[in-house]
């Protein structure tokens, strides 16, 4: 095991070196200059759009609250606790920071992504609408382009099994275990008959389940840590000083925490945030293209608030804890660590049952949203006949990752390799393609529908 994760640990340091940053950060960067800022700019609108989006008669599989609610529960997940922590542990405080950017230019990238997979969808034999990265490269870009259309479509439904499979039934059986003392196999035995009962319902069913789910569980989890903050608020300008100041000077070692460099806290600062967010990965937009939407412009506005709600919000709340109550310095890491910071900050063993329902809950949803997008990545490859034995193979998955529970870190680290392998299609997609992307933006905002 320890020459794999040395291997993988290598591909991921490769995957997510300094060309990947560049194309990552500069991809968001030249969007959101390109945009006008429109994301930030536009930040109420969005919102009141996704208050309309909650029911709608236009085309489409589920309404554009649904398709977020379904995009959310994909990046809610392992990435806001089990995430947040390891950038802590790894890159220090300022990682936090880095995070905070890749999420502002994300949210460029993201509604970008969106944009282009409404206006490029389209509906397969069984009458669903279909779209994403490998439908707007090929549609968009061209017949002589499909090569890189497959690479993503490959890449997901592999992906799909690392980031949204394994990782996430083996973070809940960690949390179970730690919580309650739930044996591995029983974990994984319940979370597959739970997760077959929706999946088997497509998308409808999975966007009825995310929207009663992520709701709830982001309020209640948001909540938790806003009460920790107000009891702790005496130290928390502190820990705002202390993620600008290590973004830019590093953090010393101090008790059990190993030190970080600048560059740790960029690396793990934008590869957690986009583990977190998903902005450039190419995975939101498949949600967002079966939306009941007539306006690719509107649904843009929509999934760009994916990446505010989940880093800027739910992932700050989460360092936020860690920081306040010094725990971060222990030489703790992953949902441990998040789940002892929930506990010291509540001074109760109730912080750690805390943490496990909601990494149960949010890991259970991420679940049910990448079994989607793994499936209309396999049809995409190998048409609709794919799906039924994608979605047996998806459950039988679970178990397996629910038993891997000893090897998190392993998981983890492949599952950031394969981010970085679906993010390149995607991101030279949308730089081609963005001149498309800005012409439906100009039209839609010059028509006064704001």
């Amino acid at each position: 095991m320890e020459s794999i994760n040395q291997f993988l640990s290598s591909a991921g340091a490769l995957a997510w070196g300094p060309v990947m940053l560049a194309l990552l950060l500069g991809t968001g960067i030249y969007l959101t200059i390109r945009l006008k800022f429109l994301p930030l700019r536009h930040l109420g609108y969005g919102f009141r759009l996704l208050w309309k989006g909650r029911h709608s008669k236009q085309e489409g599989d589920i309404p554009p609250f649904g398709a977020l609610m379904t995009a959310l529960a994909a990046t809610v997940g392992t990435g806001n606790i089990a995430g947040v922590a390891t950038a802590l542990f790894i890159g220090g405080p300022g990682a936090i920071f880095w995070m905070w950017m890749t999420a502002l230019i994300g949210m460029a990238t993201k509604y970008s992504e969106a944009v282009l997979a409404v206006h490029y969808r389209e509906t397969d034999v069984d009458g669903r609408h279909v779209g994403g990265p490998m439908y707007y490269i090929e549609n968009g870009m061209g017949k002589k382009w499909k090569g890189l259309a497959v690479a993503f479509a490959l890449f997901g439904a592999i992906a799909a099994f690392g980031i949204g499979n394994l990782v996430q039934a083996n973070a809940v059986a960690g949390a179970m275990t730690e919580a309650f003392s739930i044996n591995n196999q029983l974990t994984g035995v319940v979370l597959m008959l739970l997760i077959g009962l929706v999946v088997f319902g497509g998308v409808k069913r999975i966007a009825k389940t995310a929207t009663a789910l992520v709701p709830l569980m982001a309020v209640l989890y948001i909540g938790v840590s806003l009460w920790i903050l107000i009891l702790n608020i005496d130290v928390l300008p502190n820990a705002f000083v202390m993620i600008i100041d290590s973004a830019f000077s590093g953090s010393a070692a101090v008790g059990g925490f190993a030190g970080a460099s600048i560059i740790l806290a960029i690396q793990f600062g934008v590869a957690r945030g986009v583990f977190s967010n998903e902005a450039g990965m190419g995975s939101a937009p498949i949600a967002h293209a079966a939306a009941k939407t007539n306006s690719p412009v509107q649904q843009g506005h929509v999934a760009m608030l994916g990446t505010f709600i989940d880093t800027i919000i739910i992932c700050t709340m989460t360092a936020l804890v860690i920081l306040v109550t010094g725990v971060w310095t222990l030489g703790e890491t992953g949902s441990v660590l998040t789940a002892h910071a929930f506990s010291q900050g509540l001074d109760s063993n109730f912080g750690a049952v805390i943490v496990a329902l909601s990494l149960a809950v949010f890991a259970f949803t991420t679940l049910l949203s990448w079994s989607y997008y793994g499936e209309r990545c396999a049809e995409y490859l190998m048409s609709t006949k794919v799906i039924t034995p994608y979605r047996v193979l998806w459950i039988l998955m679970i178990f397996a990752g629910a038993a891997l529970s000893d090897y998190f870190n392993t998981v983890l680290i492949l599952a950031d390799l394969l981010n970085a392998l679906m993010a390149i299609p995607n991101l030279i997609a949308l730089l081609v393609l963005s001149p498309v992307m800005l012409k439906l933006t100009k039209a839609y905002l010059d028509g006064d529908h704001k």
